[in-house]
């Protein structure tokens, strides 16, 4: 059987996201579906920025548990763009695009 690659490849968690997700290792796509899963079972999506939880739209609504996670996340992306959650408070939210920012602060 070949070797997992790239974005299928299991990558180590950090701790409150291997809390949150119940595994300590995971492929990257899989870390990304669980996190959509908590978000839709939860009812964390928005149509507006810090807008009321209303379980549709494109912003993701920081309960305390998203919250730890979201707060890991200070990074630049290829393009120049900067993602800072370190000051971010619980019920803000998060553009669905910045859930590759996230991933990738919360994994070692």
């Amino acid at each position: 059987m070949a070797e997992a690659k790239g974005l299928s490849k299991p990558v180590k968690l950090k701790s409150e996201l291997a809390a949150l997700l119940g595994a300590t290792e995971l492929p990257r796509t899989e870390i990304t579906k669980k996190l959509w899963d908590y978000v839709k079972c939860n009812k964390l999506q928005t149509k507006t920025e810090n807008g009321k939880a209303e379980n549709a739209g494109k912003y993701i609504v920081a309960d305390a548990k998203l919250l730890s996670i979201f707060k890991n996340t200070k990074s630049t992306s290829k393009s120049g763009k900067l993602t800072d959650l370190t000051n971010m408070k619980e019920g803000e939210t998060i553009n669905m695009m910045q859930m590759a920012a996230v991933v990738g602060a919360n994994i070692e």
